[in-house]
């Protein structure tokens, strides 16, 4: 049985790595790569965090040798392919999770590691250390946001669960974590907070608006995280008292 999970695990991997391979220009600019993440989190999900890093670092350089890709295929997919199954398997398969994972692993740590690649082995002199910080947490998002949608519409179903199991890999029960779903809600709205900030100090925009815009966008996703949990209790409560 061991074998054959390891020959399944082995033949998903492959298949999703030539899937990045081909859907990776797809959105993509220097800094951005939605497919990319994508890929990514639904590897992690379905294969777990050390698959996960494998296949991004073979996605990686195949796109360096074949595409011409600069570095950041590698520093813009390893930490995020990684973080995101540590996630989802922290969370107990919340798929929010893992997609926050992967906003944090590439959009944050991706970026910063980024510019001493980058400026290195690439001789980018005129960049700085957040430069990367705004299109790689835009990709992440573009990105994050399909693999949910998609890797959710496979929960619902059952398949997702039936896959990992095939594959021997840790498989969850389709379960709503409203706690959990609440604060990766928030959670993003942090993300926009920064992101904004980053790109309104990038470009030397003095003006305060973009600020508050930061600041509502922020104020509207944790709004919306409270707004999330209350009705979800409000919905499991009317539920239960209905059964009763």
């Amino acid at each position: 049985m061991k074998k054959k999970n390891h020959i399944s695990r082995l033949t998903v991997m492959a298949f999703l790595i030539a899937l990045g391979v081909v859907i990776s220009p797809i959105l993509r600019f220097e800094g951005m790569c939605p497919m990319a993440h994508f890929i990514n989190i639904t590897c992690s999900v379905l294969l777990g965090p050390w698959y996960s890093l494998a296949c991004a670092v073979i996605i990686g350089i195949i796109r360096m040798n074949v595409m011409g890709i600069p570095p950041l295929a590698l520093t813009g997919a390893v930490f995020g392919a990684f973080l995101s199954g540590v996630f989802y398997r922290l969370s107990k398969g919340n798929l929010l999770f893992a997609v926050l994972g992967e906003v944090i692993g590439t959009g944050l740590i991706g970026a910063l590691a980024s510019y001493p690649v980058m400026t290195v082995f690439w001789g980018k002199s005129d960049i700085s250390w957040l430069f990367y910080v705004p299109s790689f947490i835009c990709g992440t998002l573009i990105g994050g946001s399909i693999a949910y949608i998609f890797l959710k519409k496979l929960a619902r179903s059952g398949l997702l669960k039936k896959f990992q199991i095939m594959l021997g890999e840790n498989a969850y029960d389709e379960q709503e974590d409203i706690l959990g779903n609440a604060a990766a809600i928030a959670a993003f709205g942090v993300i926009v907070f920064v992101v904004v900030g980053v790109l309104t100090s990038l470009f030397k925009v003095n003006s305060p608006v973009f600020g508050t815009v930061g600041t509502v966008l922020m104020g509207v996703f944790i709004i919306s995280g409270v707004i999330y949990y209350i009705a979800n209790k409000i919905k499991i409560r009317k539920e239960g008292s209905g059964k009763a």
